[in-house]
Formats: C-alpha cells, structure tokens, sequence
C-alpha cells in the first residue's frame, strides 16, 4: 500500500513538472502576486532560486520542479480562481518542498528572493519569519 500510493505521487508529480517552465513561471507571479499572497510568492521564489544552484540534487530539483509546476499548473485541487481559496493547495505545495529543502536555502537565496519580492511588495522587513 505504501508503495502504490509513492508511486502515485511520482506519476502526478511528473505531470506537474511538464508546466515548469522558466517563463510560465514569471508570467504566473507577475500577475498573481497579490493574490497568492507574500508567503506564497517567496516560498515560490526560494525554490527557484535553490533550483538555480550547483550541487543540487537530481531527486531534489525534480520535488522543486513538482511543487514549482503545480503552482503554474492551469488546473490543480482547488482552482486557483476560487477567490480566498485558489491558493491554498499551491501554498501548501511548497510549503512541504521548503521544508524538504531547508539545508539548500543560505543567505544567498533569501537575499535573491527578498530582493526580487520588493518587486510586488512594499513591506517585506520579517519575512524570514515563514521559513
């Protein structure tokens, strides 16, 4: 039982890896950043600076991806256009993947992320609290 229900989660995970694209990425947080939320887009932002570094590994990059491709994917468990709710699923997504990751985010990532966050946020001074 165990197993069938891993390898259910590696089938559905490589399905969401196909959304992973670099630019549906961008286009996806530039316009629902607000919407997502603060927690979400860094959460989102981390990974994908921690995708961005050498040395990671392969099993890792692919929970990165996953997570990454199911906050693009069009359709997901709760639709993203349910207002309040849409993102729930996707924050909780890569919440899971943040913690999995946790020894691949330094100071590096959390600078690149906090930097590019300025970008649709004005007040980002404790968001380190999330990690």
């Amino acid at each position: 039982e165990p197993y069938r229900r891993q390898r259910q989660m590696c089938i559905r995970d490589s399905e969401y890896r196909a959304f992973f694209k670099e630019d549906s990425f961008w286009d996806k947080i530039k316009d629902y950043a607000v919407k997502i939320g603060l927690k979400g887009i860094y959460f989102a932002l981390i990974l994908y600076y921690v995708l961005q570094k050498e040395n990671i590994p392969l099993k890792d990059k692919t929970l990165i991806i996953g997570a990454l491709g199911y906050l693009i994917a069009p359709v997901d468990f709760i639709p993203d256009l349910i207002p309040g709710m849409g993102f729930v699923d996707d924050i909780g997504a890569l919440t899971v993947v943040i913690k999995k990751m946790s020894e691949h985010i330094d100071d590096k990532v959390k600078i690149q992320a906090k930097e590019k966050l300025q970008t649709w946020f004005k007040n980002i001074d404790d968001i380190e609290k999330f990690l």
